[in-house]
This record gives C-alpha cells, structure tokens and sequence, in this order.
C-alpha cells in the first residue's frame, strides 16, 4: 500500500511538472507570436510620420487650387464667366516674388500677389461689364495677357530661390498623437484657404448681401429692376476672384516652390475652372475637388521618384486627364448643371429702362 500510493504521488507530481512545462511553452510561444505581429514603436512613428508627410504635401498641392476656385466661384455666382484665372496666377506668382526677392518680407509678397491680381481682373471686368465685349474671348485674351507679361517681368529672376515660408507647429497640438502632425503642421495659407472657404460659404448663404450676388446671376434684370446695382456688384465679384487668384498664384512662387520658372502654374487655373463645376458652385465641395486634385498632382510625382517604368510625360498628364473624365462624368447630367448653374453665366448685361 505504501509503495502504491508513493508511485500515485510521484506519477501526479511529474503529470503536474510537464503540464505546467507544456502550458508555459505554449504561453510563451503564443506571446512571441503575438509580439512579432505587433509594430515596434520606431515603427509606428514612421509610418505617422510618412502620414504627416503625405497629408502635408497634399494640403500645399491643394490650396492654390482651392483659393483660385473659390474666387472663380464667387465670379461666376455673379453671372460672369472669367476663363483669365491661368493668366491671373501667374501675375500673382511673378510680382509675389520679385516683392519678395527685393524686400525680403513674405507678407509683402503675398500683398503684392493679391492686388496684382486683383489689378488684372479689373482690366478683365472694365472690357466686359463697362464696354460688353465677349467674356470668353476677354477671358482667353487675359490668359495669354498674363502668361506673356509674367515671362517678361520674370526674365530677371529666373533661377533665384528666396526662404520658404514654413509651417507652423503649435506646441501642445502638434505633438498629439497621428492627428497632431496631420492638422496642425501646415504652413499658415493652409488655414487661411480654409477660413476664406468658411467665410465664402457663410457670406453666399447666410447674408443679405450674398444672397443679392446669387440673385444677380441668376436673374440679372429682375435684380435690376428691384433697384440692385448688378455692374457694381459683378466688379466687387470680378475683384475678389482676381485677389484669390493673385493670392494662389503668389502661394505657388513663395511657399510651394520657392522660386520663379515661366509657366509655373501649369494649368492650375484651368484645373480652378473645372473645380468649380465639379462643385456644383457649392463652396463646401470646392474643398473635396481641391483635395482630389492636390492628391492626383502627388501621386504623379511620387509615382515618377519612385521609378515605376511609366513615362514622366504621361504621368504629368494625370491632373488633366482626372479633370476631363471628371468633367464628362458631371456633363452627363444636364439637368443637374442646370439647376446649379447660375442662369445668367456669361451673359453680358444690358440694363432694360
């Protein structure tokens, strides 16, 4: 009996060990596994860094966009079409510099962009609101305007770099985890784009004013008839227009690319032109397109750096071609265009006694 219950012993002591041996391999294989799976913290901070990067890039891309557009949008809420944006920009984007490069001060610069800007589009409005010519064909005539003047003031500072201007990093809000970096270190026309948008979407809608500047493009004699002052009004759209687009265009020189080359906006104008249509002439949807199109602008970029095979020709062909197969898509929908579209666009006023 002694020997039995001995053996018992041993046996259920020894069952217990390996037991315990097994359940803690398995543990501490599970673990392992567990652990591998998981990123280290240096991998973690990477990739919230190349996220930071990537909204960064894409934020700076957009917002030339976005302030050209939203400009155009107000123009053409007033019933005028100015197709002179590309021309505008480059103003902007040349005397922006040439401030800069002589002064030294950005917000000089940035000053310069916009009444330059600004200037041009009130050549555009006195041809087409005082003396009636076409506004499509004052429009391209501007365009051209624009890019020859700017080639010529700009022979002088060809290949001249001045300081960027940088983003702002707030303390405690940059430093939050993933979203610290995502929203908080931009640099400030970032915001500024944001907040011109906000208060654009505020005047059209919520005011008496802008709701007078909807009125007179979409029916322009019946505002006239009630005692609105249309040519005034379509000038103070027609000037605003021009400073966002002078302003765009000095975001490109000053902070985008810190230099002037001729024909640097490369056709963002005409991408601001078809923005506003996929807007729908909505002011919150100038963002989105905004966005799309900054973001289609990095990928072909990044896609060239990281040698992909694809022809550097045809991947600068990308911006624009989203824009036309945008544009096709939104056409089929006439009825839609329509409804959004002001009446009056484009049509030269006459008032009726």
């Amino acid at each position: 009996m002694t020997v039995r219950r001995t053996t018992t012993v041993r046996m259920t002591m020894t069952a217990s060990r390996v037991g315990r041996t097994m359940t803690s391999g398995i543990g501490t294989r599970s673990m392992t596994t567990v652990t591998e799976l998981l990123p280290t913290s240096a991998e973690a901070t990477g990739t919230t860094v190349m996220m930071a990067t990537a909204a960064a890039t894409v934020a700076t891309a957009a917002t030339p966009l976005l302030l050209a557009a939203i400009g155009e949008l107000v123009v053409e809420r007033s019933g005028v079409l100015n197709l002179g944006v590309e021309g505008m920009m480059l103003i902007g984007a040349v005397f922006g510099f040439a401030a800069v490069t002589l002064t030294g001060e950005p917000l000089l610069g940035l000053a310069v962009g916009i009444l330059t800007g600004l200037f041009a589009s009130m050549i555009f409005a006195v041809l087409t609101l005082s003396l009636l010519s076409n506004q499509v064909a004052t429009g391209l005539a501007l365009t051209i305007f624009g890019t020859g003047l700017s080639a010529l003031v700009g022979l002088d500072y060809v290949g001249k770099t001045i300081e960027q201007i940088r983003a702002i990093f707030i303390p405690v809000l940059t430093d939050l985890p993933i979203v610290g970096r995502l929203l908080f270190g931009h640099d400030p026309l970032v915001y500024v784009g944001i907040l011109i948008l906000g208060l654009t979407h505020w005047f059209l809608k919520h005011t008496r004013w802008g709701m007078i500047l909807r009125a007179v493009g979409d029916s322009d004699q019946s505002a006239h008839a009630i005692g609105y002052p249309v040519i005034a009004i379509r000038y103070a759209a027609v000037a605003f227009g021009g400073a966002m687009a002078g302003l765009g265009g000095a975001y490109l020189s000053l902070v985008y690319t810190p230099l002037w080359a001729e024909h640097m906006t490369a056709g963002r104008g005409w991408i601001a032109l078809a923005l506003v249509v996929f807007a729908s002439w909505r002011p919150t949807r100038v963002l989105l397109g905004a966005v799309l199109f900054g973001g289609i602008t990095i990928l072909q970029l990044n896609a060239q750096a990281a040698g992909l095979g694809i022809p550097a020709s045809f991947m600068s062909m990308l911006p624009y071609i989203a824009t036309i197969v945008v544009l096709v898509l939104i056409s089929r929908d006439a009825v839609r265009i329509r409804l959004n579209a002001p009446a009056c666009l484009g049509r030269p006023f006459r008032a009726e006694r």
